[in-house]
């Protein structure tokens, strides 16, 4: 799980602006949204080949 230490003088804010940043960095939110519902292997499979063949073009 990510951590963020506030600073001394820091606002909440941009402490909380540094937190989103880290989480979309490590990739939590993209994890969370494939584990929302079941997905079966091959759609899984499917999926991944459909993201590399766009990646190649």
């Amino acid at each position: 799980m990510p951590r963020v230490d506030i600073k001394a003088g820091e606002s909440l804010e941009k402490a909380l602006r540094r937190f989103k940043k880290k989480i979309e960095r490590e990739g939590v939110m993209k994890v969370l949204k494939a584990r929302r519902h079941y997905e079966k292997p091959s759609e899984r499979r499917r999926k991944k080949e459909r993201e590399a063949a766009r990646g190649r073009h």
